[in-house]
Formats: C-alpha cells, sequence, structure tokens
C-alpha cells in the first residue's frame, strides 16, 4: 500500500480517539475477564506522540508511542481497521513509530500484546521483535505476551 500516509499527533486527535474507541471494543471482547485489567493501563490521556495512518484521506489505522525509561519507548494502542488488514498498514504504522522513537533519543522499544491475538503476535515476529519477559504490570499476566527491538 504505496499511497499510506501517515501523519504523527497526539492523544486529542479526532480520528485517533475514535480507533481507539473501536480497538477497545475489539480488546473487550478478544481479553474476555481480563479486558479491566489491560484497560486500566491503556489510557490515552498522558499519549503526547501517536500517529494515525491514512489512506486516500481516510483514517485506517493508529499506534503510539510513549516514554518507559531511559531510552526505550512503549508501543501502543496499534489498530487498523478490518477491512484495510492484510494490506501491511500495521507494518507502516509499526515503522513510523520506531522512526519517532529514535528521533527522540529511545535506543529500543518493547510492547505487550496478547496470546489471544495471533496476528499481532506475527506482525511483531515478521517486523524483528524478539520475545522478552513479561516486563511491569504485565509481569504475572499468562495472557501477555511481550517483545522488544533494538533501534538501529
Amino acid at each position: 500500500m504505496a499511497d499510506i500516509q501517515i501523519i504523527r499527533t497526539n492523544a486529542t486527535h479526532d480520528a485517533f480517539r475514535e480507533m481507539v474507541s473501536l480497538l477497545d471494543k475489539e480488546l473487550a471482547i478478544t481479553d474476555g475477564d481480563e479486558h479491566d485489567y489491560y484497560h486500566q493501563y491503556n489510557q490515552i490521556d498522558s499519549i503526547r506522540f501517536a500517529v494515525v495512518a491514512y489512506l486516500q484521506q481516510e483514517p485506517i489505522g493508529i499506534g503510539a508511542i510513549k516514554p518507559m525509561a531511559d531510552g526505550v519507548m512503549e508501543v501502543k494502542r496499534m489498530y487498523v481497521m478490518p477491512q484495510q488488514r492484510g494490506f501491511g498498514v500495521a507494518a507502516h504504522i509499526l515503522q513510523a513509530l520506531e522512526v519517532w522513537a529514535a528521533a527522540l533519543g529511545a535506543h529500543s522499544v518493547v510492547l505487550e500484546t496478547g496470546k489471544r491475538q495471533p496476528s499481532a503476535i506475527a506482525l511483531y515476529e515478521k517486523c524483528g521483535y524478539t520475545r522478552m519477559p513479561n516486563y511491569g504490570q504485565y509481569a504475572q499476566m499468562e495472557n501477555s505476551v511481550c517483545f522488544k527491538k533494538s533501534l538501529a
């Protein structure tokens, strides 16, 4: 999808907020009983670095990064509209987030996803992420899978 345009913004962007709402509805089903636990760590109020992907002026995907530790950014709120999945949109978004994280001084990025999201796991592995021990609030969560990637 060469016509994808990605803009940098923050969590106040309307399209970002609308897609976060769609993501949360999807995750409520995927996460089941654990959704409330995960949801408390996915608030967007503190997100200052977000991207929105557009195709022909229509928003089709989002992602965000936030500082986690010195030189480490955490990837958050990755979402692509269902009808646009399978075309490489998420990989474009992830690459844009990695470039931005590096520009902000990060040497690596980390993220968490769920075992019940095999397409997300496949995406991260395809994009060069390696599994790491679950970190922080995800340390004791059996459904969580955490990844890291060094930024060159």
